[in-house]
């Protein structure tokens, strides 16, 4: 797998495989050929590709941290999927 990390987090943010073909550009990122989507928050200055990387089996994007070879879990980060608790009105 490879992975695109954003140079001033270390958030891993996108999770694909090895033979997709990644292009980091100026101003975005274009994955795929042709392309299936561009990353216009990141770019060749903000942005890190690893490849050959094996991602922790509950990797979601921004859920992890990766420095090239260590995966760290995101102490900020929350679960989108987890219910969220009400405050009972008085």
């Amino acid at each position: 797998m490879k992975t695109i990390v954003e140079n001033a987090t270390n958030l891993s943010k996108y999770l694909l495989d090895d033979a997709e073909i990644v292009v980091l550009n100026e101003d975005n990122i274009v994955v795929g050929d042709p392309p299936k989507f561009i990353i216009a928050d990141l770019n060749a200055s903000t942005a890190t590709v690893y490849e050959g990387v094996t991602a922790p089996a509950d990797w979601i994007g921004n859920k992890y941290t990766f420095d090239g070879t260590d995966w760290t879990l995101n102490p900020t980060w929350v679960d989108p999927a987890a219910p969220i608790e009400e405050t009972p009105s008085s």
